[in-house]
C-alpha cells in the first residue's frame, strides 16, 4: 500500500503536467491507499486544488528558483504541505514530517532538505509573505489571473460574492421524484433520521442537506425515489416545456441526471440519450436502472448526426453542451489548474458547431434548450446571439423566472454560497413553416 501523502503528491503532479483530472485520477489511486486514509486522500487532493492559486503563489516566493517541469512531484509536495499547514487540523509537526518523508518514497533524497526548508520558512515568514502578496489579485481571489480578470470584467457587480461562492465547499442537493413521494413527506423522513435539510428555493423538486451524506444511506435512494443533483441542473426539465408522448433528444447526456429527471416528470416521453463517451454511458445506464426507467441510449457525436440519427425529428432537444465548467468550479477545483483561456474559445466553437448540427433534428415549432455549467458569456449568451443571427428560423424565447440574471439571450445563474451552482439556459424555438 502507498501512504496517503505519496498518493496525493502523484495525483497533484499529474494534474500539474496536464495528465488527467481529479475525476479520472482519484479512482485509480484510491485503492492503493489504506481504507482508513481514503477520505484524507480526497480532502488533500480537492483542498490543494481549491487553494492552488494561493498555494502556488506562496511556493513561488519561497523557492530560490523555479522547479523544473520534471520535478512536478516535488512541486506537488510543497503545495500539499502548505495546504495541510493552512487548512487542516493536522498538527503542524505531523503535516511537515509526513510530507517530507514522501521525498524518500519518491527516491529523491536531494529534495528532503528543500521540502523541509520551504515548509519551515513558510511557518516563520507567513506574515511577511501575506504582505508581499497583498496586491496579487490571483492570490487575493484564489483564482488564476486570467480567470479572475474575465470574471471581474463580466460580473463586476457580483464579483466579490462570485469569488466567495467559487472558493466555498459545494452544497449537497437532492432531487425528489415527486410522482413517488412529495417533497414535504421526504423532508419528514429526513427529520425522523435527524438529517438536517431544507427545500430549495427555485426547484420544486430539490432538497438541500446541511451536510454531505453517502446517498446510498438516504431513505429510498436504492428504490430510485431520490437522486443527487444540484438545484440549477433541476431547472432544465420545466424549461423544456414537456408534454405527454413527445420525442426528446438528450444530447451530451452523461452521466444521465437530466435524462432521469425528464422521464420522472413525463414517463411517456420517447427519449434518445446520446453521448460520445461509451465509458460515461455506463453511468447513464446505471442511473436509469436505479430509477427503474429506460431510454434509447446511443453512443454518438452530436456534430456527426448522420452516424446515429434515424431521420425522425424531435419535438424537444436538450443540449447540455460541453463547457469550461467554471460555474461548478467548487465541485471540480482542479479546473483552477487545468483550464486555460484558449480552451474557453475552443469550447465556444464546439458549442456553436453542436447547435448547428442538432438544429435540423428539431421539428418546426419545437424547442431546443441550450444549457451549460459555465458562467462565461463567451460560451453562453454570445453563442446563442451568433446562432440566432445566422438562423432565420430560430427564435430565442424570454425566460421569465425568479432566478438568475436576465441576459441579452437566455438567463444566467451565478453560483451561490450554500445555494445553486453556476448555470446558463437559453430556450430556442424553431419557427413553423
Amino acid at each position: 500500500m502507498m501512504t496517503v501523502r505519496a498518493a496525493a503528491a502523484q495525483i497533484i503532479a499529474k494534474l500539474l503536467q496536464g495528465q488527467g483530472s481529479l475525476s479520472s485520477l482519484l479512482p485509480t489511486m484510491t485503492p492503493q491507499v489504506p481504507e482508513a486514509d481514503r477520505a484524507l486522500l480526497q480532502e488533500l487532493c480537492f483542498g490543494t486544488c481549491r487553494y492552488y492559486p494561493q498555494l502556488s503563489a506562496y511556493v513561488d516566493c519561497l523557492v530560490d528558483k523555479p522547479l523544473r517541469a520534471k520535478e512536478s512531484d516535488i512541486q506537488a509536495l510543497l503545495l500539499l504541505g502548505l495546504y495541510q499547514l493552512l487548512h487542516t487540523r493536522i498538527p503542524d509537526h505531523a503535516a511537515l514530517g509526513e510530507t517530507v518523508e514522501v521525498t524518500r518514497y519518491l527516491k529523491k533524497p536531494w529534495a528532503t532538505n528543500l521540502v523541509n526548508g520551504v515548509l519551515r520558512k513558510f511557518q516563520r515568514d507567513k506574515a511577511k509573505l501575506d504582505d508581499l502578496l497583498s496586491r496579487n489579485l490571483a492570490f487575493q481571489t484564489n483564482h488564476p489571473g486570467w480567470m479572475e480578470g474575465m470574471l471581474r470584467k463580466n460580473w463586476p457587480e457580483g464579483f466579490a460574492e462570485l469569488i466567495l461562492a467559487n472558493n466555498s465547499h459545494p452544497p449537497f442537493c437532492l432531487r425528489i421524484n415527486t410522482r413517488k413521494i412529495s417533497r414535504v413527506d421526504y423532508l419528514a423522513l429526513l427529520q425522523d433520521l435527524d438529517i438536517e435539510a431544507e427545500a430549495t428555493h427555485f426547484s420544486p423538486y430539490g432538497i438541500r442537506l446541511a451536510r454531505a451524506s453517502d446517498p446510498r444511506r438516504l431513505p429510498l435512494f436504492d428504490e430510485g425515489v431520490v437522486s443527487v443533483q444540484d438545484e440549477a441542473a433541476q431547472l432544465s426539465a420545466e424549461l423544456l416545456q414537456l408534454a405527454p408522448n413527445l420525442r426528446v433528444l438528450d444530447a451530451c447526456c452523461a452521466p444521465g441526471g437530466k435524462t432521469g429527471h425528464l422521464l420522472e416528470c413525463e414517463p411517456s416521453l420517447e427519449v434518445t440519450a446520446l453521448d460520445s463517451d461509451e465509458r460515461r454511458l455506463g453511468r447513464v445506464r446505471e442511473n436509469l436502472a436505479r430509477l427503474k426507467i429506460s431510454a434509447d441510449i446511443r453512443c454518438g457525436d452530436g456534430t456527426q448526426t448522420k452516424d446515429w440519427w434515424d431521420g425522425v425529428q424531435y419535438d424537444r432537444i436538450l443540449l447540455d453542451a460541453p463547457c469550461s465548467a467554471i460555474g461548478i468550479i467548487r465541485r471540480h477545483p482542479d479546473i483552477k489548474l487545468l483550464r486555460t483561456p484558449e480552451e474557453v474559445s475552443k469550447l465556444a466553437e464546439l458549442q456553436a458547431q453542436l447547435l448547428r448540427s442538432l438544429w435540423p433534428l428539431l421539428k418546426p415549432g419545437g424547442v431546443l434548450l441550450y444549457a451549460t455549467c459555465s458562467i462565461m458569456p463567451r460560451e453562453n449568451t454570445q453563442v446563442i446571439e451568433t446562432f440566432v443571427e445566422r438562423h432565420a428560423d430560430a427564435e430565442c424565447l424570454a425566460i421569465e423566472a425568479d432566478w438568475g440574471i436576465k441576459q441579452p439571450y437566455g438567463r444566467q445563474l451565478l453560483p451561490q454560497v450554500d445555494g445553486h451552482d453556476g448555470f446558463y439556459y437559453a430556450q430556442l424555438r424553431k419557427y413553423s413553416d
